[in-house]
């Protein structure tokens, strides 16, 4: 009873706000849409959209075919997107996702290793979920989730990309720069600035300071590394990188690195993707160059 050109119909009525426009970017006549819905709306029993002088207000039953058209046309045309670049032996744009904010710069580098070697191929990067990484990967809205903090789940495969190690960057004329490691009281006293993530994500949080009951004076959120960095290279605050990409800013600013612990807070970075996707040519590619260019 149902068909696609149905869904296609409801959805650009309420994108383009009138039957008039719909039809045009449907390339229809305005008569045609309009008998077809007529003969849809006769076929289940009920309207689905009422005329209030120029305007059109969905019915309920026009609501809620709104509502799954928006759900299901997208996966619809993924499903389209795919068996094209089936037919072409392409896959047309691989779209990673992001869940560790530092990592931009070490991506760049292979995203251009990448692009090199993969002509025709696209990418595209993801850093803000509706429902989580996970969730985005397992749906098929990215096809590799960059993440140091791997979940299991039957359908997803994380592979170990490289490890590193979290260090606390600060000021040199901090107190604290003349300590070759801190402990969480330490840093009662400092304002720490971190990326915009809910604490119970950040590993400073969950791995350092709440296991021993304790917090930072003040707690800041910024989105740009570079301005964070500035922020503690003129002594407003201090701030938790990857000993990698630490190193970077302490050859050439007034800042240094220091260990979390005696120990310190070690963690690594994988690449999740569907096991069903695990012999993809493209993605084992990209997964090899990830190797390669490891900070």
């Amino acid at each position: 009873m149902i068909e696609r050109a149905h869904l296609k119909i409801l959805r650009e009525i309420n994108r383009q706000g009138s039957v008039t426009a719909a039809a045009d970017k449907l390339c229809l006549t305005q008569s045609a849409l309009s008998h077809t819905i007529r003969k849809l709306e006769g076929l289940v029993g009920c309207e689905l959209w009422e005329k209030k002088g120029r305007n059109i207000h969905l019915t309920q039953t026009g609501e809620f075919l709104l509502k799954e058209a928006e759900r299901i046309l997208p996966q619809l045309e993924r499903i389209d997107t795919k068996l094209k670049e089936f037919a072409n032996n392409e896959i047309g744009t691989l779209n990673i996702g992001m869940e560790c904010h530092p990592c931009y710069q070490w991506l760049t580098q292979v995203s251009a290793a990448y692009l090199k070697e993969r002509d025709g191929i696209d990418l595209d990067v993801k850093q803000r979920f509706q429902f989580g990484g996970m969730a985005a990967l397992f749906n098929h809205d990215i096809d590799i989730l960059v993440t140091p903090d791997p979940i299991e789940m039957k359908a997803i495969h994380f592979e170990p990309v490289f490890p590193y190690e979290l260090v606390l960057i600060v000021n040199d004329e901090n107190p604290l720069a003349k300590r070759s490691n801190i402990q969480p009281q330490d840093l009662a006293e400092q304002t720490l600035i971190t990326y915009p993530v809910e604490p119970e994500r950040l590993d400073i949080f969950q791995q350092f300071l709440l296991p021993a009951n304790c917090r930072p004076k003040k707690h800041k959120t910024m989105e740009a590394t570079e301005i964070i960095i500035q922020m503690v290279s003129a002594n407003r605050g201090v701030t938790v990188l990857p000993n990698w990409l630490a190193n970077e800013y302490t050859n050439k600013l007034p800042v240094q690195g220091i260990r979390l612990g005696k120990e310190g807070v070690h963690k690594q970075i994988h690449l999740g993707i569907r096991i069903e996707d695990s012999q993809s040519e493209h993605i084992q590619s990209f997964i090899k160059l990830a190797k390669e260019h490891k900070s």
